[in-house]
C-alpha cells in the first residue's frame, strides 16, 4: 500500500474529542491528520445532548477537568461561529424531599470548596428560575457554570478551524492497523486506503477506543453504555436551565449494567425540549425500548407538568464510551510509545473535550500539562496489559454488535 504524507500526529476519531485534539494540536504547531471511518460526529457526539456540566461531578480529577473545560468552552464560544449554539444557561438540580435535599447540600458544599459556583435555591424561590416547575419540591441548587452546545456543529467547527491551520481530514477511511517499529514504538497507521506515517497516534475513537487500543497491542476496557433522548415539538421557552433531579448524580456515578433513568430536561434555542437520560450496558444493541421512552417522559412531566400535553416528535439513542472507574483515558500509553489516548469520557465527552485536547497537545509536545494526567493513565486497569486483554465483561459487550457505529467520540 502507498505511504502518504507524514504528519506529526494521526488522530483516529472525528467526534468532538478528536476535533478538540486536532484544534489544540494544530494551534500548538503540530501537523495533524484526522481519520474516521464515518462522517464528522458520526458516533457518540452526534447522539449527544451537548451537556457541559460541572454540577454532576464530585471533587476530584474529573471535576478538575470539567472546570478547565468550562473556561476553554467560553473561549471557544468567542472564537468559533455562533452556529455551535453555545448557551451558558446554568443548571438547576432539584430535590423532591428533605432527605434528598440534605444529601444534595452536602454534595454541593464539597463542590464549592473545589471551585464550583453553586448556590442554594429555597423551595419558595424555585419558580423565579423555572416558572413551570412542579410544586412541592424541597429545594434546589443552581450551577451557573453549566452550559450547552450543539455537539455535532461544535465538532465540525473545531475541525474546520484545525483545517485552516493545516490539518488534513480523512473521512470514510477505516484504520485497519496501528504500525509499530522496534520496541513497539508507534510509527503510524494503516487504513483501507494506504499507510499514514507518524510518530504519534491519538486514540479518540470513542466507544470503539478499546478496539483501536487492541490494534496497537494494548488493552483498554472501553464498553458501550446506551442512552435514549426524547425530542419534543418546538415550543416557547418553557425550560430556562438544564434541570434534573438529584438522583441523576447517583446514576452517573453508578457502575451498574442495569437500566437507570433520571430525567434531565432542557430547552434549546431552536425550540424543542430535550429529555434524557437513560443508562444501561447492553453492548451495541440498537433495539428501541418503548418502556424506557415512557419512563423518561413520565419523569420529565413530573418535573414540568406542562410537558404532559406536549408531543414527542422523535427519540434517538447513542452509546457512551464507559470505563470502569468513570474517568477517561487521557495521555501517553507507556506500553506503546507514541500512542496517546483521548477516550472513555462516557456521557461527558462534549463537556470535557477542550481540556482533553489541550492536555493531549501538551503531552505530545512533551510539555508540562495544565493538569496532572496520572489519574487518567490508560494503563491503570488491572488485566489491561499488552495484547489487548481487556476482560470478559468488555469482550462480551464488544462482541454483541460491531455494525454501523463509526469511530468517533
Amino acid at each position: 500500500m502507498p505511504t502518504r504524507h507524514s504528519p506529526d500526529v494521526v488522530i483516529v476519531g472525528a467526534g468532538v474529542v478528536g476535533a478538540a485534539c486536532a484544534y489544540y494540536a494544530t494551534r500548538s504547531g503540530l501537523s495533524v491528520a484526522v481519520v474516521d471511518r464515518g462522517p464528522v460526529a458520526g458516533g457518540t457526539t452526534g447522539a449527544g445532548e451537548g451537556n457541559l456540566l460541572v454540577s454532576d461531578k464530585e471533587p476530584g480529577p474529573e471535576l478538575d477537568l470539567a472546570l478547565l473545560s468550562t473556561r476553554l468552552w467560553r473561549e471557544l464560544a468567542d472564537e468559533l461561529p455562533p452556529e455551535i449554539e453555545f448557551e451558558p444557561k446554568g443548571g438547576l438540580v432539584v430535590a423532591s424531599d428533605e432527605a434528598r435535599l440534605g444529601a444534595l447540600s452536602a454534595f454541593a458544599a464539597k463542590q464549592a470548596a473545589a471551585g464550583v459556583d453553586v448556590r442554594e435555591v429555597p423551595a419558595d424561590r424555585l419558580h423565579e428560575l423555572e416558572p413551570h416547575l412542579a410544586p412541592g419540591l424541597a429545594g434546589a441548587f443552581h450551577y451557573s457554570q453549566d452550559a450547552q452546545v450543539q455537539p455535532a456543529l461544535a465538532a465540525a467547527h473545531l475541525l474546520r478551524a484545525a483545517r485552516r491551520d493545516g490539518a488534513v481530514l480523512r473521512l470514510g477511511e477505516e484504520v485497519t492497523a496501528v504500525l509499530t517499529g522496534p520496541g513497539g514504538a508507534i510509527r503510524g497507521v494503516r487504513t483501507d486506503r494506504g499507510e499514514l506515517s507518524a510518530p504519534a497516534v491519538v486514540n479518540a475513537a470513542g466507544t470503539w477506543g478499546g478496539e483501536l487500543a487492541a490494534l496497537a497491542g494494548v488493552g483498554l476496557p472501553v464498553m458501550p453504555r446506551r442512552g435514549f433522548v426524547l425530542v419534543t415539538e418546538p415550543l416557547p421557552r418553557l425550560v430556562r436551565h438544564k434541570v434534573y433531579a438529584a438522583d441523576y448524580v447517583a446514576d452517573v456515578a453508578s457502575g451498574s449494567a442495569a437500566l437507570q433513568t433520571s430525567a434531565v430536561v432542557e430547552g434549546t434555542s431552536s425550540g424543542p425540549v430535550l429529555i434524557g437520560a437513560s443508562r444501561e450496558r447492553v453492548g451495541f444493541d440498537r433495539t428501541l425500548r418503548v418502556e424506557i421512552l415512557r419512563r423518561l417522559a413520565a419523569q420529565a412531566a413530573g418535573l414540568f407538568p406542562v410537558l404532559a400535553g406536549v408531543r414527542v416528535l422523535r427519540a434517538y439513542h447513542g452509546f457512551r464510551p464507559y470505563l470502569p472507574d468513570h474517568l477517561p483515558a487521557i495521555g501517553p500509553d507507556p506500553r506503546a510509545p507514541g500512542l496517546f489516548h483521548a477516550c472513555g469520557h462516557e456521557g461527558a465527552g462534549v463537556g470535557l473535550a477542550p481540556a482533553t485536547g489541550l492536555l493531549l497537545a501538551a503531552a505530545i509536545r512533551g510539555e508540562r500539562a495544565a493538569l496532572d494526567l496520572a489519574p487518567f493513565r490508560p494503563d491503570r486497569f488491572p488485566g489491561a496489559g499488552a495484547g489487548g486483554d481487556v476482560g470478559a465483561d468488555a469482550d462480551a459487550d464488544v462482541r454483541s454488535d460491531r455494525r454501523g457505529d463509526p469511530h468517533g467520540a
